[in-house]
């Protein structure tokens, strides 16, 4: 009798633990989530995906995202560009492809750029030899957006974050 209750208080202690352990071994929620637009833009398909980081009180361009350095437009891996058909990107043409996707943020110009190593963690390797494409444009202010995102419509598309979007256009 005594085995018996000792079996069936271990089986028990066992399941508990069992339980409690999968409950615990949730998965904690992402900081910077992956994300993705795509829409048709003329003849081709353009698609961004990105990791999509908040602002969380941070003062962002100038310190977080620094000056005048090359930045991933996104979190964790790099930002990926791709367009089934050859576009031009603020008039100069982009063949079609899959590429990384930076820029160099300034006070007042970003460069935007589209490099050949599709995939790689941040900007760490970033390797201007593959720079595919290189434009200038200009921030605008925008309302506060805590999450970063990217938009496309039929004119190009655009990054939005903290109190800036800077717009692309793309035929």
């Amino acid at each position: 009798m005594k085995n018996t209750f000792q079996l069936k208080a271990a089986m028990l202690f066992a399941f508990a633990m069992l339980f409690t352990t999968v409950t615990f071994a949730q998965k904690k929620a992402v900081e910077s989530p992956r994300d993705s637009v795509s829409t048709k833009i003329g003849a081709s398909t353009v698609s961004i995906n990105y990791g999509s980081p908040a602002v969380k009180g941070r003062k962002i361009y100038g310190e977080l995202v620094p000056f005048d350095k090359v930045w991933r437009t996104g979190a964790n891996e790099a930002t990926v560009f791709t367009t089934t058909n050859d576009i031009l990107v603020e008039g100069k043409k982009l063949a079609a492809g899959t590429y990384s996707f930076f820029a160099i943020p300034t006070a007042t110009t970003w460069t935007i750029i589209f490099n050949k190593t599709a995939k790689q963690w941040g900007a760490y390797k970033y390797d201007a030899a593959q720079d595919a494409l290189r434009v200038t444009v200009k921030p605008v202010a925008a309302k506060p957006t805590e999450h970063l995102v990217y938009n496309i419509n039929k004119k190009g598309f655009t990054l939005t974050w903290d109190k800036l979007t800077v717009p692309v256009a793309v035929k």
